[in-house]
């Protein structure tokens, strides 16, 4: 585990799905520098006590204090060995080294351990939203398929029977009393008289160039449909790696607040002594008594924060809340993604390639252009008719003699049901039509343009939503990064504080109720240090989303002279 000097290797572990760049960039010759200006603070830093492992434990070096509960307080060591204690305190020191009743370190055995990687796979298998997306994806995908599938004909296969009883009349004028009836069997149906087959057994019926068009414009819309899901994944990960950070950040403020508590609690058993022993004011040991209530407070909320980021991590990953999740890092380290040394330009040049929200706004714009040239081109395209038909016809009526002897005890010319034999229909019919005298082209291509005018305003707005994105990603990673130096440098001076503190307290030159200041002062500071590592992640997490996970390549750089020797 580093320190601070973390920005050595852009190497950051593997994010599953790939949100992190795998940048191993000290040992390929390339890396991500920071400014000058960092670079001087970091050399500094690197010659600090901060090369011990972050947030370790308050020592008499300046090492920052750990995150991990099960390393013993500085108070808790210091007072074990105290030779100038009132009498019976030095008894008492000793068991209050011995663990508590209850381990607050120790891991609830229902709890699942995850790592970031194993989220983010889990996330994109079973998060709902993304299973959402993935299914607009399959619809859009279906449309296309159906409106390439209009350019195909239909198959119509059936059957039909008529009968008529009654007047007819012919086209001269003519009435006939006629009984008659027919049957039509095959490809196709309706088939009466001697008319075509209305229904035919294999029609088209399409606009040609309005077929075409709406093609193209689906498939557009397909495209769209699959960036806009590349865009909710995008979002989904950023949620899960920030849920994970915020469990992992829960876990630390808790191992923090088991710490500050046992020192606090260390501090009220001194007090409690020394007023026993006239030593010290009993308002000193109430005041003390109080501080650790307060801190068993804060450990309580400690694990509530917990509790609430485990369950919000598993509702992301679609998993039962009921069971805890455990991140199984124990520490809380920096992750450089992104180069600092990459200027804010270019870092929104890249966002412009990459971000599938703007190329999901181009391909909207694409299909709405597609749609407005459909329909200026409609009175000008013709409609398309074509059918074909084949089948068994046959029938009769009493006006025509039959061919067989009559029946005796019938009269002639009785209505026959026969001379099924086949019958084969082709049918083109091609014509232009201009709809509802003009008017209704005229709106269809007026609604086509305001949907292409709308796209192109939404995608301008898609530009200026990235833009501010990578922006105030670019500005928090920046600050995040400075507030872990000054925070860095609030541990150092807060545990010697308390370690100076201690020992005015040891040499009898001070009361053990002077510790609440340097106590309360270094949590603070730790809590702090902390939280300025964790934001650093969110917004490392938000810049590289904000880019559109770009690959490595577009954000290696070489390694800057100064750094490229390795030390000695």
């Amino acid at each position: 585990m580093g320190s601070l000097d973390f920005h050595r290797s852009f190497g950051v572990r593997a994010l599953g799905t790939g949100l992190v760049l795998s940048l191993a960039l000290a040992t390929s010759g390339l890396e991500g520098a920071p400014p000058q200006s960092i670079l001087r603070r970091r050399a500094a830093v690197a010659q600090s006590p901060l090369k011990s492992p972050m947030l370790s434990q308050a020592s008499t070096s300046n090492a920052p204090p750990a995150i991990q509960s099960e390393q013993k307080s500085r108070i808790r060591q210091a007072s074990a060995v105290a030779t100038d204690e009132p009498t019976g305190v030095k008894e008492r020191s000793q068991s209050a080294t011995a663990p508590d009743a209850v381990d607050d370190s120790l891991p609830d055995e229902r709890s699942l351990p995850i790592d970031l990687g194993s989220a983010l796979r889990l996330a994109g298998v079973e998060n709902l939203e993304l299973i959402e997306a993935r299914q607009r994806v399959e619809w859009a995908v279906a449309q296309q398929q159906f409106t390439a599938a209009q350019i195909l004909p239909n198959i119509n296969l059936g059957t039909n029977y008529d009968a008529h009883t009654g007047n007819l009349q012919q086209a001269s004028g003519n009435i006939l009393k006629v009984q008659r009836s027919a049957l039509y069997v095959g490809a196709g149906a309706n088939a009466v008289a001697a008319g075509t087959v209305p229904i035919p057994g294999v029609q088209w019926n399409l606009n040609v160039s309005e077929s075409i068009y709406n093609y193209f414009a689906a498939r557009k819309r397909s495209e769209q449909s699959q960036l806009a899901s590349f865009a909710v994944e995008n979002d989904v990960l950023l949620k899960v790696a920030v849920a994970y950070t915020e469990l992992l950040q829960s876990r630390g403020r808790l191992s923090l607040a088991i710490i500050t508590r046992n020192d606090a609690r260390e501090v009220a058993r001194l007090t409690a002594n020394y007023a026993k022993t006239g030593d010290g004011r009993q308002s000193d040991a109430d005041r003390a008594a109080t501080e650790l209530r307060r801190r068993e407070e804060d450990l309580v909320a400690a694990r509530a924060e917990v509790g609430q980021t485990s369950r919000r991590l598993a509702e992301l990953l679609n998993l039962n809340v009921t069971t805890p999740l455990r991140p199984v890092e124990s520490q809380v380290v920096p992750q450089a993604i992104v180069p600092n040394r990459i200027p804010l330009a270019e870092l929104i040049a890249v966002a412009m390639l990459d971000r599938p929200e703007l190329k999901a706004r181009q391909a909207a714009i694409q299909a709405a252009l597609l749609e407005l040239d459909s329909a200026k081109m409609l009175p000008f395209s013709p409609q398309l008719m074509l059918g074909f038909s084949g089948g068994l016809f046959g029938g009769g009526s009493n006006l025509v003699a039959s061919s067989t002897p009559p029946a005796i005890g019938l009269p002639p010319n009785q209505p026959r049901f026969g001379d099924f034999k086949g019958r084969t229909d082709i049918d083109a019919i091609l014509f232009w039509s201009v709809r509802n005298l003009g008017l209704g082209n005229k709106a269809l291509i007026d609604a086509a343009r305001a949907r292409a005018c709308s796209a192109d305003f939404e995608q301008q707005a898609t530009l200026d939503q990235v833009r501010r994105e990578v922006a105030d990603a670019f500005v928090r990673t920046h600050i995040q990064f400075a507030q872990i130096e000054v925070r860095a440098r609030g541990v150092r001076s807060g545990a010697d504080a308390l370690s100076q503190d201690f020992t005015r307290v040891q040499g009898r030159e001070g009361k053990p109720i002077e510790l609440l200041d340097s106590l309360r002062q270094l949590a603070t500071e730790r809590r702090d240090y902390l939280d300025a590592i964790a934001d650093y992640n969110k917004a490392q997490f938000e810049l590289y989303v904000a880019l559109g996970r770009p690959p490595a390549d577009l954000l290696a750089r070489p390694v800057p002279q100064d750094l490229s020797t390795p030390p000695e």
